[in-house]
């Protein structure tokens, strides 16, 4: 590896192929420091899943991807394990119809206005984002887009290995975890940003390793625009989790036995954004995490593993090589494709026993053996997060 690369994936496997991505993004001349690699890194469009890349003056927006701010949210609940119903097939159809997966979407806006004080505020929050929204000049450039369906899906899953997860902890609290983005209109910003820089690249001659690692230069037009598009799909992002939060405990109120009340803040983070911060030489660089969580000094975060795994609530130590970052999860060691080739229903049956979850064909791609150990995982990032708690998922809903 060159250099100006450091890496957290002692005794976790790395395919050849995200090496040479690794490689690819050392080269490039934007670079405001050092690549960190995280344990759970593995091939990505361009960058690689997992990695931490500081750029001067430049962002890439492939290496951000399209799912913006996609990330995490977590809370724990006042309940314990024996409070929730032997079966939880009910619970976890309920959530099902409360929360639509993959391209499906609500039928209006939701509203939370009516649900008590938290419900104000996400409703005020949901009120910023469509202000913010009439002014983004990065979205007259998408085509074929309805701006309706950017509200009805507010408070949506989406598809792929995103999930909704009813969890224990070590003394036996459980919590409700999460995991999404910014939905479609993520997508478009995303898919915009990536060909504005290509187009770039292609005018000015820029060589590149690979075409998808073309950048937007600071102090232009369409770095502004996509700035301004990014910022914002952070946010919708975040607020979409806070909003698919707020419906699922609501089911939640609804289906288990005992009622219920929060008892830890909410931890809500990113995995796939960009952000200006300090290096460690006092200057200033845009921040990439492609599939990293930040993990300042007693930081909270999440890093989940496969829907048959631990999960992990961790807070950060403020590892400056590392960008104070850590791992989003524990990482694909087979592709999607390669997933639905190499295991079969029985395997996922078995690999997901005591789970409450879908065991069908349809979320083959899902199976817990297409990604790589947690636990190595963690072992290899021990200097870059403490653990505070440990989950064990007892329902998951796939997207």
């Amino acid at each position: 590896m060159p250099d100006n690369v450091k890496m957290w994936t002692q005794n976790v496997p790395v395919e050849y192929d995200a090496l040479t991505q690794i490689a690819n993004m050392a080269s490039l001349p934007i670079l405001a420091g050092h690549i960190a690699v995280m344990p759970d890194v593995h091939v990505g469009i361009g960058a690689t899943v997992g990695t931490v890349i500081p750029t001067r003056n430049a962002i890439i927006p492939a290496a951000v991807g399209v799912d913006i701010g996609c990330g995490m949210c977590a809370i724990r609940l006042s309940i314990k394990a024996d409070d929730l119903p032997n079966k939880l097939l009910k619970v976890r159809t309920a959530i099902e119809s409360a929360v639509p997966v993959g391209f499906n979407a609500h039928d209006d806006t939701i509203s939370t206005y009516h649900d008590g004080i938290e419900g104000i505020n996400l409703h005020r929050k949901m009120k910023t984002l469509r202000d913010e929204f009439q002014h983004l000049a990065i979205i007259d450039k998408v085509t074929e887009f309805k701006a309706d369906n950017v509200w009805k899906q507010l408070g949506t899953l989406g598809g792929g290995n995103h999930f909704i997860e009813v969890c224990i902890d070590e003394n036996k609290d459980v919590w409700v975890v999460l995991h999404s983005g910014s939905r479609n209109v993520g997508n478009r910003i995303g898919s915009v940003a990536i060909a504005m820089a290509k187009e770039i690249a292609l005018k000015v001659d820029r060589t590149l390793p690979d075409k998808a690692l073309a950048w937007l230069d600071d102090g232009t037009p369409e770095f502004d625009m996509y700035i301004a598009g990014l910022n914002w799909a952070q946010n919708y992002a975040a607020i979409n989790r806070e909003v698919m939060m707020h419906i699922v405990l609501q089911t939640l109120h609804n289906e288990l036995p005992r009622q219920f009340v929060t008892t830890a803040e909410l931890v809500n983070c990113h995995h796939n954004y960009a952000r200006e911060e300090i290096m460690p030489d006092g200057s200033k660089a845009w921040v990439t995490r492609k599939g990293a969580v930040s993990a300042l000094k007693g930081e909270m975060g999440i890093i989940p593993g496969s829907m048959g795994a631990k999960s992990f609530i961790v807070s950060g130590k403020g590892n400056i090589d590392s960008y104070s970052s850590c791992s989003h999860g524990a990482g694909r060691q087979h592709s999607r494709g390669a997933a639905k080739k190499r295991f079969t229903r029985e395997d996922l049956i078995k690999q997901t026993a005591g789970v409450e979850c879908r065991k069908d064909t349809g979320v083959l791609d899902e199976i817990p053996k297409a990604y790589k150990d947690i636990d190595k995982v963690m072992k290899a990032q021990e200097d870059l997060v403490d653990i505070v708690h440990t989950l064990k998922q007892v329902l998951c809903v796939k997207g």
